[in-house]
């Protein structure tokens, strides 16, 4: 894909998360922080897992799809956004900007079809568990996520596609610290109605797909439960849940607030503020969640560390 269009601006500056001098600094470390965690849990998580033969399952190939995109989120994002804070102006090139803006369009919404699908496999765990080898297959799980990076890789490159053909002739100075696709619609000379047609139609296929199967799968293993006459299955069923619903309410929780726009004209730092915890926070806490509330990864931590220290 051509990263060429008419033009006049050939380069972007993104404002930041803040203005205020006093925070930052302070932003700055926490970030810094922020990073550090976020890249060592979710690699953490991904060698746990390559390195423990009883995780080699189809939830845990799941769970390291998911530390892997959440990984790259780091990487994508984390690094410009850190540079607003120590630099006056902190300039990204026309290219660089809408290769920003592909790779968070991808992991976005390849994460909306890999929670979808570990939603499914849950389903398919505690629902249907004599057929589950059979059904979440090797192969069956691993066309699961090379439809859930396509489908990614598809709506990244038309959201992309669409904003190269825009013309930026006047301001090039971006009200975020990525570049993200309202930001970056605001500053078009020319008609953005493809582009916001666009968001319309692939947010509404994403949420579409991935909505009606999580809360199905949800609603039906909350009426396995129900029907459950052993406690110990209540406590198993719920424990082997648990960490995915507040990883699905988190991500889609704080997608929505981020994205849905209200009628306040606020509406841009509204935005930047929801989307830290959206593209910063959340990737940090997901590995987190699934090793502090999940026996099986406590337990390869336990036997990783004992080997190493042996």
């Amino acid at each position: 894909m051509a990263m060429k269009n008419d033009s006049s601006v050939i380069e972007f500056i993104l404002m930041g998360l803040t203005d205020q001098p006093k925070l930052q600094l302070p932003l700055f470390f926490l970030l810094s922080l922020n990073c550090v965690v976020t890249v060592m849990g979710n690699l953490s998580l991904i060698n746990l897992i390559c390195l423990n033969s009883h995780l080699h399952t189809p939830m845990y190939f799941f769970l390291f799809n998911l530390s892997f995109i959440d990984l790259c989120y780091s990487f994508v994002i984390t690094p410009k956004m850190l540079m607003s804070f120590i630099s006056e102006r902190n300039i990204i090139s026309f290219t660089g900007c809408m290769t920003q803006l592909f790779f968070y369009c991808f992991f976005v919404s390849s994460e909306c079809y890999v929670l979808t699908a570990m939603a499914y496999d849950r389903y398919v765990a505690i629902c249907k568990p004599l057929l589950y080898t059979v059904t979440m297959s090797t192969k069956f799980c691993s066309l699961l996520m090379s439809g859930s990076y396509m489908m990614g890789c598809a709506g990244a490159m038309v959201h992309t596609g669409c904003m190269i053909k825009l013309i930026f002739c006047d301001s090039n100075i971006i009200n975020h610290y990525m570049c993200d696709i309202f930001p970056l619609l605001q500053l078009s000379c020319s008609s953005t109605y493809a582009n916001e047609l666009v968001v319309s139609i692939i947010v509404v296929t994403v949420i579409s797909a991935s909505s009606p199967i999580i809360f199905v799968s949800y609603a039906l293993i909350l009426f396995n439960i129900l029907h459950m006459s052993s406690p110990k299955g209540w406590s198993k069923a719920f424990s082997t849940c648990g960490s995915h619903i507040i990883t699905v309410g988190l991500f889609f929780g704080f997608g929505m607030l981020t994205h849905v726009k209200p009628s306040s004209s606020g509406f841009v730092e509204q935005g930047k503020f929801f989307s830290v915890f959206y593209t910063n926070v959340v990737p940090m806490l997901n590995p987190l969640i699934y090793s502090l509330r999940n026996k099986d990864v406590r337990l390869a931590l336990k036997k990783t560390v004992k080997r190493i220290t042996n």
